[in-house]
C-alpha cells in the first residue's frame, strides 16, 4: 500500500516537472518573440483558476489590475490569457483591430448552440448573418411588437399576484423566452411553442454543465434535446414554405436570404442561428430585469419617481402601450442604463489572437485568449464617479466613448440590444403601474451562472396595487 502511494506521488511530481519544463520552454520562446504583459500564470495547467473561482471574479480582476495595471496576463480554465481593462484596449480588440481577434467558445457549448451560429464566425458569412439579424431586430421592425410584449408581461404578472413567493430571475427568463420566440418566430402554433419550450429548457440546463457524454448526464440530455429542437424548427420551416408566408421576423429574414451567388441558407444554418439568438436573448435580458427590480426595491424614492412617470403615461391613454410612449420614458430609460452598468451582465468577453499582436509595447501571442473586462471599465471611478452607487442621473450626460459597453462593441456587439431595452421598458411599465413587491431576505450577494444575478435569483412577493396594502399588513402580523 505504501509502495503504491509512493508511486502515485512520484508520478504526480514527474508530471508537474514535465509541465513546468514545457512551460519554461514556451516562456523562453515567447520572450524571444516579444515582451509579455506583466502578471502571474499560477500553477502548471490549472494556472490561477482556483484563485478566480474562490472569490468574486470582479475582485480577482480588480486585484490584478491594481497590481499590474490595465493590461496583464494570467492562466485560467486551461487557457493563457491577456486581460484588458481600459477603454482604449477594448476598442483595439473589438473595433479597430477586430480582424486580429476571433470569437472563441468552448467546443461543448458550440455543439449545443450549433456550429453555424453567428457568434462563432468572422468574415463574409458573419457579415451576411449579422445584417439579417439586425434587420429583423431593428427599431423599425420591433416597433410593431410593443402591444404583444406588453401582453406577454401582463399575463406573467397576473400569475404572481397574491403574495406568492417567486424566483424573480427564473420568472423573468420565462418572459424573455416568450419575447424571443415572438421576435424570432412570430406567432407560433401552440404545440410548436410547447415543444420548443420543453426541449430548450433541457438544453439550457445542460449548457453550463460538465460536458460528459455519459447517458443520463445533463450534457448528454442537452445534446439529445438539441436534436429534437432541430426537428421542431424543421417542421416550422416546412410549414412556412408550404404556406408561402412572407413574415418579417428573424425566421422570415433567414428563409428569404440569398447571397451574391443566389444560394440560400440551409435548414441547419437557420436552426443554429435561431437557437443562438434565443440563447443571447434570454438569460442576459432576464438578468438585467432582475437587477432592475432589485435596484428599484432598494431605492424607494427612485421607485416612486419611476411610478409617477409611468402612471402619467398610463393616464394619457388607457389603451395598450404604444411605440411613441416607450420613447418618452426618460427616467426609466436612465434606470435601465444604470442597471446595465451596475450589474455588468456581460462582465467580459473572450477573443483569441489569430496572429502575434503588439499592443502598447506588449506581445499578445497567437492563440492566447484576450479578455476585455467590461465590468472593470464600467466600475472605474475615473469614468463613473462613486461607481458602486446606483445613480441613474449619471446618464444625463453621455459616458465617455468605450467606457459603457453593456452589449459589447464592434462587429460582434449584440444585434438585439434595441429589443432588449424595449422589453425592459415595457416590463417596468407594467410592473410599477400595477404591482408592489417585497424582496424576501436581506442578502446582497451575487451568484454567477454564468451571468451575474442576485443571490437565489432574488426571491420576492408581488401584490396588485389594489390588494398590496392589505397583503403587506397581513404578512407583518
Amino acid at each position: 500500500m505504501e509502495l503504491r502511494y509512493l508511486v502515485y506521488v512520484l508520478m504526480f511530481l514527474l508530471t508537474t516537472l514535465f509541465l513546468y519544463l514545457i512551460k519554461t520552454r514556451d516562456q523562453k520562446d515567447l520572450n524571444r518573440r516579444g515582451r509579455l504583459p506583466p502578471g502571474s500564470m499560477g500553477w502548471p495547467y490549472i494556472g490561477e483558476t482556483l484563485q478566480l473561482y474562490s472569490q468574486d471574479p470582479s475582485l480577482f480582476f480588480a486585484t490584478k489590475q491594481k497590481r499590474y495595471g490595465e493590461i496583464f496576463k494570467t492562466h485560467i480554465l486551461g487557457c493563457q490569457c491577456v486581460m484588458l481593462a481600459s477603454p482604449e484596449a477594448a476598442r483595439f480588440v473589438l473595433v479597430t483591430q477586430a480582424h486580429l481577434f476571433k470569437p472563441t467558445y468552448p467546443e461543448s457549448k458550440e455543439r449545443l448552440i450549433g456550429p453555424s451560429a453567428i457568434f462563432f464566425h468572422q468574415g463574409d458569412y458573419h457579415t451576411r448573418l449579422r445584417k439579417l439579424v439586425q434587420s429583423s431586430l431593428s427599431l423599425n421592425s420591433i416597433r410593431n411588437l410593443v402591444a404583444d410584449i406588453e401582453a406577454i408581461s401582463a399575463l406573467a404578472f397576473d400569475k404572481w399576484d397574491g403574495g406568492l413567493m417567486i424566483n424573480t430571475f427564473q420568472e423573468m427568463k420565462k418572459i424573455s423566452f416568450e419575447v424571443g420566440i415572438l421576435a424570432i418566430l412570430g406567432h407560433l402554433e401552440p404545440h410548436h411553442k410547447e415543444d420548443l419550450k420543453k426541449n430548450y429548457s433541457i438544453v439550457d440546463k445542460g449548457y453550463n454543465s460538465f460536458p460528459t457524454n455519459f447517458p443520463g448526464s445533463p450534457y448528454k440530455k442537452a445534446l439529445l434535446a438539441r436534436q429534437r429542437l432541430s426537428k421542431v424548427l424543421s417542421d416550422v420551416i416546412g410549414e412556412r414554405k408550404e404556406k408561402k408566408l412572407l413574415e418579417k421576423d428573424l425566421l422570415g429574414c433567414l428563409l428569404n436570404s440569398k447571397d451574391e451567388k443566389g444560394e440560400v441558407l440551409t435548414e441547419d444554418q437557420i436552426a443554429d442561428n435561431i437557437i443562438g439568438v434565443l440563447f443571447a436573448a434570454q438569460d442576459t435580458t432576464a438578468s438585467a430585469l432582475t437587477w432592475i427590480i432589485k435596484y428599484l426595491h432598494d431605492n424607494p424614492k427612485l421607485l416612486e419617481a419611476v411610478k409617477a412617470e409611468q402612471k402619467a403615461i398610463r393616464k394619457l391613454n388607457d389603451k395598450p402601450l404604444n411605440w411613441n410612449q416607450t420613447r418618452k420614458m426618460p427616467l426609466t430609460y436612465k434606470v435601465v442604463l444604470e442597471s446595465l452598468r451596475m450589474a455588468s451582465i456581460i462582465s467580459f468577453t473572450f477573443r483569441e489572437a489569430v496572429a502575434d499582436v503588439e499592443y502598447k509595447g506588449y506581445l499578445i501571442p497567437k492563440g492566447w485568449k484576450v479578455m476585455p473586462l467590461f465590468r472593470n471599465i464600467q466600475h472605474n471611478p475615473e469614468f463613473f464617479t462613486d461607481p458602486q452607487k446606483f445613480d441613474p442621473s449619471r446618464f444625463e450626460v453621455a459616458p465617455k466613448p468605450n467606457t459603457f459597453m453593456p452589449f459589447g462593441s464592434g462587429v460582434h456587439s449584440c444585434p438585439g440590444n434595441e429589443l432588449a431595452k424595449l422589453e425592459m421598458l415595457i416590463v417596468v411599465h407594467n410592473l410599477v403601474t400595477n404591482f408592489r413587491w417585497e424582496v424576501v431576505g436581506s442578502e446582497n450577494g451575487i451568484q454567477y451562472g454564468p451571468f451575474p444575478v442576485p443571490q437565489r435569483g432574488l426571491p420576492a412577493r408581488f401584490w396588485k396595487e389594489s390588494t398590496s396594502s392589505n397583503a403587506l399588513q397581513f404578512t407583518m402580523t
